[in-house]
């Protein structure tokens, strides 16, 4: 714990937060208190990483990334998988929710939005980290990732746009990739966007004939 603590502060912090959260809420079922804690903790390090980037400067981007992402393979690995439990998480509360009257369905409908649109936004903000130390620690000749303006110090907001754009278009628009470490990432990103991107289809016409059926 001392180490996460050390090399991932806000992730560590707001993993804390929600377990705490979750262990205390009075909810009516396990699922409950499951969700109530992962929004709570997913939320909190949005918030926080939203705060570093409104403040951090291009010098900066790459001492924080370093920060941030150490020991990445294992956090992306377990940020993805809980993630994607999350949205199994919501099936099975989606499920208990068929018998409820109107006002406490659209309680229901709107924690299930808030909790997949938290676990979508955690996906693209951690390989946006991500991608900020690929760029800051390679050491090539050329840049590993080529931006559309030649950019030689990109800051947050490039690589939230970078991430984003895969996480929603399934492609990297103007920006070049030019490493084969990279290209992997992004292709675990693009299939990861897909099953959210399917996931949020399906929970929204799951929604509608539960409102409307």
């Amino acid at each position: 714990m001392r180490f996460l603590a050390r090399t991932h502060p806000r992730l560590s912090a707001a993993a804390l937060l929600g377990l705490a959260v979750g262990l205390l809420t009075p909810a009516d079922s396990v699922i409950s208190k499951i969700l109530i804690g992962w929004n709570a903790g997913v939320w909190t390090y949005l918030a926080l990483m939203l705060w570093l980037t409104a403040r951090a400067k291009a010098p900066d981007v790459k001492q924080i990334a370093v920060i941030e992402d150490e020991n990445a393979g294992l956090v992306l690995f377990v940020v993805c998988i809980a993630a994607l439990a999350s949205l199994a998480t919501i099936t099975l509360e989606l499920a208990g929710s068929k018998d409820l009257d109107t006002h406490h369905k659209l309680m229901h409908y709107g924690f299930t939005a808030l909790t997949v649109i938290g676990s979508w936004l955690l996906i693209g903000v951690i390989f946006s980290v991500h991608y900020a130390r690929l760029f800051y620690t390679w050491d090539g000749k050329e840049p590993a990732l080529r931006f559309a303006e030649g950019l030689t110090t990109p800051n947050y907001w490039d690589f939230l746009y970078f991430s984003f754009t895969i996480g929603v278009a399934v492609q990297t628009a103007d920006v070049g990739v030019a490493t084969r470490e990279i290209r992997k990432i992004v292709l675990a990103q693009s299939l990861i966007g897909f099953v959210f991107n399917t996931a949020i289809l399906g929970f929204s016409i799951n929604i509608a004939a539960g409102l409307f059926g």
